[in-house]
């Protein structure tokens, strides 16, 4: 079986229709919280989109997807979506080209932190100078043991690796928030979208419930030889 084939079979055990259903519910609030960040005439890509669950709720002049597998059937035709790895998006997505990249619940799952560092290398090679990189990404910090509760996660990420990775990838960081999120859409708190827009506008709850950190930071110019 193919690699995006064992993770088609990972992802159909783990979520089921009614939980799509919730997410995409829950991420309305989470990309309108994100709005902020992006720009309404930004050309915006979503890599390793899973279900488009940020690039379907997010307002921009173009949406761009990216996955390993084929999920183009989840998305509508607004959106043009490119089967890739996410290691590999210069060789099939243009250079140079977006304002905003966005990653979410992904660098987890890459094999190593050099990956992690190539994958943020690659991001910035397809935003244009002073673009913005975006990342939602649980924080092993305040999650725990619970982290290796996924089979798919290999890489473990705290705040400020997850900074440092962005540093060293040609990034400047414009916002860190160690803590916004809960771990999960199953988390107890907040699943009604009224709560979770109630929760996103209250620091002092992330400081109580949250467990994966926001990054956002913007590219460096590329020195020209």
């Amino acid at each position: 079986m193919t690699a995006w084939g064992d993770l088609d079979r990972v992802y159909r055990s783990r979520f089921d229709a009614s939980d799509a259903r919730r997410k995409m519910a829950i991420w309305a609030e989470i990309t309108a919280f994100l709005g902020r960040w992006i720009p309404r005439d930004a050309a915006v890509l979503d890599v390793a989109s899973d279900g488009g669950y940020f690039i379907r709720n997010v307002a921009a002049r173009e949406r761009w997807a990216t996955d390993i597998r084929d999920t183009s059937e989840v998305l509508p035709e607004q959106v043009r979506f490119v089967q890739v790895d996410g290691l590999a998006l210069d060789t099939a997505l243009p250079l140079d080209h977006f304002d905003v990249v966005f990653m979410s619940n992904y660098l987890e799952h890459l094999p190593s932190t050099d990956a992690v560092l190539a994958q943020m290398r690659q991001v910035r090679r397809v935003l244009k100078p002073g673009g913005r990189m975006i990342v939602l990404q649980p924080n092993i910090r305040f999650v725990g043991a619970a982290y290796w509760d996924f089979i798919d996660h290999k890489v473990a990420i705290t705040d400020q690796s997850l900074a440092e990775a962005a540093v060293l990838s040609g990034f400047v960081v414009e916002r860190l928030i160690p803590r916004l999120l809960p771990y999960s859409t199953r988390s107890r708190l907040p699943q009604h979208p009224a709560l979770v827009r109630t929760y996103l506008r209250v620091p002092l709850a992330w400081r109580l419930f949250g467990k994966q950190s926001l990054l956002v930071a913007t590219a460096r110019v590329r020195m020209r030889s």
